[in-house]
């Protein structure tokens, strides 16, 4: 016999959880106790906040594609979890969650820390809708089959967080049900997409003479970056990228398009808002990507036909119509379409795209003649994108960048080249403050080898920055890069375009000329125990100072002091987003408002006497 507890951490060990995250509580430590004994010991990292332990296991998944597990108590502990989920959820991350709750014998009777006015218990209707599987424990002999469902509904379509929630009384309770063998609990191979599907794309690839293929998140979590550099070789296609889909292609490929969306790039914009053909992989075509779906600035569909791949048939027709909707593994999609065209095809489909392929060339020359003055602003306090170039020297193809939400975010989505898949680290979809810092620890201990920097600004730091104490105390050896601007300078500009004025956006003394405020971050810094903290005084020390940083055995903190000048200080906005403004709004917005809403395609409406805006936003 052995409690439930025991067979927890043999089952996690066993299904190879090579560590958990989380914080001690009375809800929980029935359940820590035994993770001390021979067997059923696994090593827990100990956070400072239950949101960073959710977000240190959520970015292991996307640096890995392993899930792990995060522990928490029950109540207020439980509680702080939700937004981490929800930010996995929407990413499509996999990761289990344990929670400590009431004793079954005491449910319903008000006990500390319990929800249960409506449903007993409450907490597990709170993770509901943030979760793929949301699980009650409430018998020992059940603990082995939740076990393996957990982990076949986190490793088998659509990956996404779940959520165990584990009675005290429960967690100390013996079986001698043993752990189940995962692999004879979950289906072998991948999921193969319909031939006719398959056929008819290609019919639609060879015969396109300006195709776009666009890579979102499930692209980099279907492990498809091989295969899609042997097919758009293969046939010349052009490549956008999403937030998640960032390092699907090596950014200094030949068929590197850009980033999609708002704010993306003006060479993706214009590639995929003229294509006559569209595969997406892996995409949700959400507001931000799709630049709310305003026809002719990021995508026009229709008159774009447009091929969707995804392994959720939910996603298929969602936002834009289909001319093919296939389900299936995004690898072996590309894998059948690359093996149903031959050489011949192949070759007649790369030289009829010779056209696209100089309007290409033509749009980079363009967008880095544009991009200039942000990338070489070389004085402090300078500019996201100077910064950018400074990393970009001192960072090694392989090493990964967890970004915070903001301008940092868009910046590097933006202007941060990428290599590789997996090495780029930032919430797509639900977009929180708070997730840079402990997914930087979560993919330093995924991938140990790999030097790791987190690009944060000071607001997203000082939401998070409680978790420099786990750094220390674990010494993981990761640089946070923190680019200043004092403020929420990204909603500060949204309010300044919109509505021409702002509030409480930037940190400032009050009653003292608005005079800028800041945190002394590198004494912060040492004052949690970080051995290398410094401030950058000239751009020209910027790469010296991170390579140092990267190179000082343990975690380390460079601050760059950005300027706050809209018009140079972060990314070039380029696309389109849906935002109603208020009544009192400049006139050009309000016009422009109308215009795009008329246009938008998303709902199906016609759009085919609207004036169409371009990429760059100009009539015409």
């Amino acid at each position: 016999m052995k409690t439930v507890g025991h067979l927890i951490g043999r089952t996690l060990k066993a299904y190879g959880v090579p560590y958990i995250t989380g914080l001690p509580g009375h809800g929980n430590w029935n359940l820590l106790d035994a993770f001390n004994d021979p067997g059923s010991d696994i090593p827990l990292i100990q956070t400072m906040h239950e949101q960073a332990a959710v977000h240190i296991a959520d970015a292991h998944f996307r640096a890995t594609g392993n899930p792990i597990a995060a522990v928490t108590s029950i109540g207020p502990g439980a509680a702080n979890t939700v937004m981490a989920l929800a930010n996995a959820y929407c990413d499509s991350t996999s990761l289990l969650l344990m929670t400590g709750s009431t004793a079954t014998h005491m449910r319903g009777h008000g006990v500390m820390q319990e929800l249960d006015r409506e449903n007993i218990p409450d907490f597990t209707k709170v993770t509901e809708h943030v979760t793929k599987r949301n699980f009650d424990m409430i018998t020992a002999n059940s603990a082995p089959f939740i076990l393996h469902r957990a982990f076949s509904a986190m490793l088998t379509g659509r990956p996404g967080p779940v959520h165990l929630n584990i009675p005290l009384d429960i967690q100390s309770a013996e079986t001698d049900i043993d752990v189940q063998d995962l692999s004879k609990r979950i289906p072998t191979g991948r999921q193969r997409a319909d031939s006719l599907a398959i056929e008819r794309a290609i019919e639609l690839l060879l015969n396109a003479e300006r195709p776009c293929i666009v890579a979102g998140g499930g692209t980099i979590t279907s492990n498809a970056s091989g295969a899609l550099k042997r097919l758009v070789e293969r046939l010349g296609i052009p490549v956008v990228f999403t937030w998640n889909g960032k390092g699907s292609l090596p950014e200094d490929h030949a068929m590197n398009a850009g980033t999609v969306g708002w704010p993306g790039s003006l060479t993706g914009n214009t590639l995929a808002s003229e294509a006559d053909v569209v595969m997406s992989l892996g995409c949700k075509f959400t507001d931000w990507s799709a630049s709310s779906w305003r026809k002719g600035v990021s995508f026009s569909i229709p008159e774009s036909k447009l091929i969707h791949v995804d392994i959720d048939p939910r996603e298929i027709g969602k936002n834009y119509p289909v001319e093919v909707g296939i389900i299936g593994d995004i690898t072996l999609v590309l894998e059948d379409i690359d093996a149903g065209i031959s050489d011949n095809q192949a070759n007649k489909a790369y030289q009829r795209r010779s056209a696209q392929h100089d309007r290409l060339s033509k749009l980079w020359d363009e967008w880095d003649q544009l991009m200039e003055p942000r990338r070489n602003h070389n004085s402090i306090p300078t500019t996201m994108l100077t910064t950018f170039r400074e990393l970009r020297k001192a960072l090694p193809r392989n090493g990964i960048v967890t970004v915070g939400s903001g301008h940092p975010q868009s910046s590097t989505k933006q202007d941060f080249p990428i290599y590789e898949p997996r090495t780029h680290i930032t919430p797509g979809s639900y977009s929180p403050m708070g997730f840079a810092l402990p997914a930087a620890i979560g993919a330093k201990l995924a991938k140990p080898e790999a030097p790791v920097v987190c690009i944060i600004g000071d607001g997203d730091f000082m939401m998070c920055m409680q978790e420099l104490a786990t750094c220390v105390m674990y010494n993981v050896p990761v640089v946070f890069l923190i680019l200043n601007n004092s403020g929420y300078i990204s909603i500060r500009d949204g309010q300044d375009a919109l509505m021409g004025r702002n509030i409480i956006s930037e940190f400032s003394h009050e009653g003292k000329n608005n005079e800028p405020y800041s945190v002394n971050f590198p004494d912060l810094a040492k004052s949690f125990g970080l051995d290398f903290a410094e401030q950058v005084r000239s751009v020209d020390k910027i790469a010296p100072t991170i390579e140092a940083a990267l190179n000082c055995g343990g975690p380390a903190l460079v601050e760059v002091p950005i300027t706050r000048d809209v018009s140079i200080a972060a990314a070039n906005v380029v696309g389109w987003w849906d935002f109603p403004p208020v009544p009192t709004a400049p006139q050009a917005v309000l016009d422009d408002y109308a215009s795009g809403i008329a246009a938008e395609q998303h709902q199906g409406q016609a759009t085919s006497n609207v004036k169409i805006v371009k990429a760059e936003g100009a009539v015409g």
